[in-house]
């Protein structure tokens, strides 16, 4: 099923609007391979802020993209792990980077 152009474009400027926001890609990236801790995240996406991260966090928990859980240990720990839609950005990775390789294969094709 084909959606009308003005619904894709929607969600395609949806879609970018999220990434384009410092450090979202990164933070999506870095959650890939399994739930981190606050302290995991800020080593794991270098050069953020604390301040910058924990709002950035929020916000893709909003989106629905990650869950935040805490932990029922003392001192209490907080983990952050990404939901199946958030997961979906291994996708995402994956469509952008055979779009680039074509890209460079055909800067290298004589004109």
């Amino acid at each position: 099923m084909t959606l009308p152009e003005s619904t894709s474009c929607q969600l395609f400027r949806r879609a970018i609007d999220l990434l384009a926001k410092p450090w979202t890609g990164h933070i999506l990236w870095s959650l890939q391979e399994g739930p981190l801790r606050f302290n995991e995240l800020v080593t794991q996406v270098e050069g953020i802020g604390e301040k910058v991260l924990s709002a950035r966090l929020k916000e893709l928990e909003c989106q629905g993209l990650l869950v935040r859980r805490v932990l029922p240990t003392t001192p209490v720990k907080v983990e952050y792990e990404l939901t199946c839609k958030g997961q979906g950005f291994r996708h995402v990775v994956e469509a952008v980077t055979r779009w680039g390789e074509q890209l460079s294969a055909a800067e290298l094709q004589p004109r």
